[in-house]
């Protein structure tokens, strides 16, 4: 590792998740070609990298928010381009990272074209603003966590619906609350006996989350927002048409009809499930499913 190339992680090393980050490389050789690479490993053990050829200008500085990448995992002026361009080792794994008591760390280095480290940096991603409260909340059906910013208040309030099958995640939950809201995020199962071999969902438990919410003493919004991804958009939707207390739903990336399970309120059924036809699905050579149109 060279003592004079330095590589430096702006405005500091330990920052939001959220924030932007601005990474600079000085002490090169005038116009010296070099790789930037970045890893990370998520909470499951699977390791995530990125890399970018670079050209150093005549000072011998390579500046992310200036100089454009020359090849690797992105092209072009990219300032965070080392974060979003992230692949995982495995094929086919998305990164997990459901808890927000521990941040993202990403460690940077800068490499001849040889191979050889010239400087490496440490990033670390925090998830939780400064004085922000996290509670479990196990009340009635309800299984999550609250989020609460600091401050006196009053906040509008969110809920928080990640999708079947990923458990309950954090991350986006504990981000708004360090931006001013108040965050409530749910397993989309509730309690463990619903998790329990579910044939069915049931709006009641999200009615119950929504008014567990609005209790909150720094909760100062009539109507809470709903936030999903993937199968919970298609309950966020049937939860702001069918449930008062909703005033905006941000949907993404999810589906657009009740799908595979159906939906019941008040103990009566108001949505059948949308299932989907298994045989008109063929695996790729690499291993997932691909629709037969």
């Amino acid at each position: 590792m060279s003592s004079q190339v330095r590589l430096r992680l702006l405005p500091r090393a330990r920052c939001m998740f959220d924030e932007p980050l601005q990474v600079k490389v000085a002490g090169l050789r005038s116009r010296q070609v070099v790789t930037l690479r970045a890893k990370a490993t998520d909470e499951k053990g699977v390791m995530f990298s990125s890399m970018a050829t670079y050209k150093a200008d005549g000072s011998g500085e390579v500046d992310l928010q200036r100089d454009p990448s020359l090849s690797g995992t992105y092209t072009g002026v990219q300032p965070m381009g080392l974060l979003w361009s992230m692949r995982p080792d495995t094929l086919h794994k998305m990164f997990k990272k459901t808890c927000s008591l521990n941040p993202q760390v990403v460690k940077f280095s800068v490499h001849e074209e040889e191979g050889g480290m010239l400087a490496e940096a440490t990033n670390e991603r925090l998830l939780v603003g400064d004085g922000v409260i996290r509670r479990p909340v196990k009340d009635g059906n309800i299984r999550g966590v609250l989020f609460t910013p600091p401050g006196e208040g009053p906040f509008p309030a969110v809920l928080d619906l990640y999708t079947f099958g990923g458990g309950l995640s954090e991350k986006r939950a504990s981000l708004l609350a360090s931006r001013g809201f108040v965050v409530l995020t749910v397993a989309l199962c509730g309690h463990d006996d619903m998790a329990k071999n579910i044939k069915e969902v049931h709006l009641d438990y999200f009615e119950e989350a929504i008014a567990f919410l609005k209790k909150q003493d720094k909760v100062g919004s009539k109507a809470v927002g709903v936030i999903s991804i993937s199968k919970s958009g298609d309950l966020a939707l049937s939860i702001a048409s069918n449930l008062p207390d909703v005033g905006v739903t941000v949907w993404i990336n999810g589906c657009s009809a009740n799908t595979v399970l159906p939906l019941y309120y008040n103990k009566s059924q108001i949505l059948p499930a949308l299932m989907c036809d298994l045989s008109r699905m063929i695996p790729t050579a690499q291993g997932p499913l691909t629709a037969n149109m």
